[in-house]
Parts: structure tokens; sequence; C-alpha cells
């Protein structure tokens, strides 16, 4: 599906993962809803992308040198006299609580006033450490719980209802010919399937984000909206930028090839191809330079 001329909502879009992702379709041509806390950075850089698009991409104005990988287009020639002008992408940020209904279903709706809903990026989630028994005791209820509530229930609460919105689109016509009206990618993590110790809950909540992917994606499919899930390995994320230098190098080093920590735009470019190829759909795709993580 052609990236340019959609809309696309992104959580947990003011910063790493889905900050990088949305950048990449912003630049490849998106509308961008950027779905992330009041707190955070989010107004900020949807003013930063705009900006980004008035001066051009990779220019000094621009704020942001465009992503490896993702130059911009060439100058095209003006429209003939006549043909209709579509307008310019834009960048908006809504403050929202994936877990709550009716913030999730503002910023849904806010990316249907922009255009056709077509592109959703589940980016929003934490990362909270407790073993079950621990220095302090048995790991509190309401701990496991938040995780829970944050990356499993608040990642299926903007599935539901942005698949409500793409599902009432008309359909677009692919460079291939299949009629396509949306994709869903989802973010697990190797967690998912090599948890290590004091990660009950993480493991818990991404491993059913991906066991969710392929029902949701046959369900969906009637509707001709594709499911894909990405699980990252150690990735350069705010979380990350918090250890010292040495740690995150020795992290780096655990990856066989390229033995490095992966980068944001990794990810974006891996999330913009998703939506480019048709085929991909109801699969859980390891992004992770081959790591398989110990038990800690």
């Amino acid at each position: 599906m052609d990236i340019k001329g959609t809309v696309a909502l992104i959580t947990g879009g003011a910063s790493g993962l889905g900050a990088a992702t949305a950048r990449r379709l912003f630049d490849a041509g998106a509308s961008v809803v950027l779905l992330d806390l009041p707190g955070s950075a989010g107004e900020a850089f949807a003013a930063a992308l705009n900006d980004r698009r008035a001066a051009g991409p990779g220019s000094p104005e621009a704020g942001n040198p465009p992503e490896a990988g993702n130059p911009p287009e060439a100058g095209s020639p003006p429209p003939e006299a006549g043909d209709p002008v579509k307008p310019a992408n834009k960048a908006v940020f809504v403050p929202a609580d994936v877990t709550d209904e009716a913030q999730v279903q503002a910023a849904v709706d806010a990316a249907v006033a922009l255009g056709p809903l077509r592109i959703v990026v589940n980016c929003a989630g934490i990362v909270t450490p407790g073993k079950v028994l621990g220095r302090d005791g048995v790991l509190p209820l309401e701990n496991f719980n938040r995780v829970i509530q944050i990356n499993l229930v608040g990642t299926f609460n903007v599935i539901r209802l942005a698949a409500a919105a793409m599902a009432a689109t008309e359909p677009a016509v692919t460079e291939l010919g299949g009629p396509e009206r949306g994709v869903i990618i989802n973010t697990a993590s190797v967690a998912a399937f090599d948890g290590q110790i004091g990660q009950p809950a993480y493991a818990a909540s991404k491993g059913a984000v991906a066991a969710m992917t392929l029902p949701i994606a046959r369900e969906l499919a009637r509707s001709l909206v594709r499911v894909v899930t990405i699980a990252p390995g150690i990735f350069e994320t705010p979380m990350m930028a918090g250890l010292p230098q040495e740690a995150q190098d020795s992290l780096g080093h655990q990856v066989p090839h390229p033995s490095r920590l992966g980068r944001p735009a990794e990810y974006a470019n891996l999330a913009a191809h998703i939506v480019d190829n048709a085929m991909l759909n109801g699969e859980t795709i390891r992004l992770d330079g081959a790591i398989r993580m110990g038990p800690k």
C-alpha cells in the first residue's frame, strides 16, 4: 500500500521507536497523528515535523536530518492547470493514555479528520522489571497488572477502535492490484520468546501481543486490514539512553551481527516495508540481529 496520502496513527509517537516511525512515514508523505501521554514531547515533535515539511526534509531549517536510506523525493514538475492539488501532509499530537477508551477514540477521530486512516503503529509500552520473589517479598499484583494493562490491553484498545475506523473507509488499490483498507503494526519484543529473570510481566504482555496477531489478522482479513507484529531486540530507546555508555556497549556486544544496539530508524524502515508489502500479514517478525537472550 502506498504510504503517500494516507493517515497514520502512532502510539508512543513522541519518542523512541514511535518517533522514528512517525518521521519515516511523514517523510514518505503520510499525515501522522502522534498519540502519547500529556507530559511527553509530542506537541514539540509534531511542530518539528511540520517545520520539516515546510523547509524540506534534510534542509538546515528542518531541524532533523532525514533518516539514513530515506532520501527526500526529487522535485516534481508543477501540476497542470486545472489539476487538483492535494493538501500537504501534516503532523498532529493528541495527548492520550492507550488504556483510556475515550482518549484513544479522540485520537482515532483526529486521524480520520485528516483523511483515510490506513496505518496504525502501536509503540506505546513500559518496561517495569520485577521478580516474582524479590528482595522485598512477592511481586505486588498491581505492578504486574499495570504492565499488562498498558502493553497488552492498551494495544488491543487501539487495535479495536482503529480497526472500526479502517473498516469504514473505501479500499485503496495497491500497486500490484489488490484492494486494502489498512495495516496495523504492533510492537512485541524478543522477551516474548526469550524472557529473562525479572521480566514475568513484560514477557507475558509482549508474548500476548504476539499471540493475538494471527487471530486478529484472520478476523480482519474480511475487512481488508492486515495485522503484523514486530519483535525488536535491544534498541537505542530513551530507556536505554539512561544506562551508562559502558552498559549500552556491553548489551550491544551481545548481538551476534550487527554487534550493536538496534537503531530506531531500522524499526521504522521495517514498519514502512510492512505497509508496502501486501503479503506480510498475521506474522511476528523478530528484528534483533540474531540475539537470543540468556536467563539474566
